[in-house]
């Protein structure tokens, strides 16, 4: 499948509402992984009819739609089939026994639960969570797809705000290349990037090296403020958006490097304009 992703516009008490549907999302992943360790010999399925139960003791349970519930489920059984494969294979250790999700910042939502309008610039949320409709921003194109294309509606939650991502089921053709004969050689370090065997070097960016004197003081911001605090919430949210930045210039100089690996001719163009330099 192919993921778009989507930033998300809308009012403060609509991504109230989105919070309450990941915190919901969590107590039933939660709850079927814990139904897992009562009950050893069930399968997803039983996790799945579980989900009903949940959802009649529990109102705010079935607020959420009912495949979104599912969903849920089937990420505790991913947890727990993957420590079943891990112990077929006899890999040594604790063989990733599943654990209670403290943390979480998504809810999937399948192919109900959620209407995309006709110009694909809005969704709207129909379950009884509250959510609404959103406005959506991004550099992709949805118009190429059709609606029953869509097997997935996830909304993430990040430090910089809430996002919509699209899973689209789609033929993906990948165009056969004849090998040119061109072999090239890459050996990645830590004071070069990589050195590739024509000896072109490329020097490490060091983005969190470079942004390590503004982590630190909105840490010391974070760990001064009282827990629990709404002032504290505010300075993990600049916290985080720092950390989140990292992260994204870490991804996007690894793909533009990729990319220039692959085309010779962008490799000289990049190197020049990078701080790189080229080893004679």
């Amino acid at each position: 499948m192919l993921v778009f992703e989507f930033k998300a516009y809308g009012k403060s008490s609509q991504f109230t509402a989105v919070d309450e549907a990941i915190r919901t999302a969590q107590f039933v992943r939660n709850s079927c992984l814990r139904y897992w360790m009562d009950n050893r010999k069930i399968d997803k399925y039983d996790l799945n009819k579980y989900c009903a139960v949940l959802a009649s003791e529990f109102p705010f349970a079935d607020e959420l739609n009912s495949q979104a519930r599912q969903a849920s489920a089937e990420r505790a059984w991913y947890a727990i089939s993957r420590f079943y494969d891990n112990c077929k294979k006899g890999i040594p250790g604790k063989k990733g026994y599943p654990q209670f999700q403290k943390d979480c910042r998504s809810v999937e939502y399948k192919l109900t639960g959620w209407k995309l309008a006709q110009d694909r610039k809005s969704i709207k949320f129909i379950d009884k969570k509250g959510i609404g409709k959103l406005k959506l921003k991004g550099t992709r194109d949805l118009h190429f797809y059709q609606i029953n294309q869509i097997k997935r509606v996830r909304l993430v939650k990040r430090a910089s705000g809430v996002y919509v991502q699209f899973c689209v089921d789609v033929d993906r053709k990948e165009n056969i290349v004849e090998p040119n004969g061109n072999n090239i050689g890459l050996d990645v370090g830590l004071k070069e990037y990589y050195t590739d065997s024509n000896g072109v070097m490329v020097e490490n960016p060091k983005f969190l090296r470079k942004g390590e004197k503004v982590l630190k003081r909105c840490q010391r911001r974070t760990s001064r403020k009282l827990k629990g605090s709404k002032n504290r919430g505010k300075a993990r949210q600049v916290l985080g958006k720092r950390h989140l930045k990292i992260s994204r210039q870490r991804k996007d100089h690894a793909i533009k490097l990729a990319r220039c690996v692959v085309q010779s001719n962008d490799l000289i163009a990049y190197v020049g304009a990078s701080p790189c330099r080229r080893q004679i």
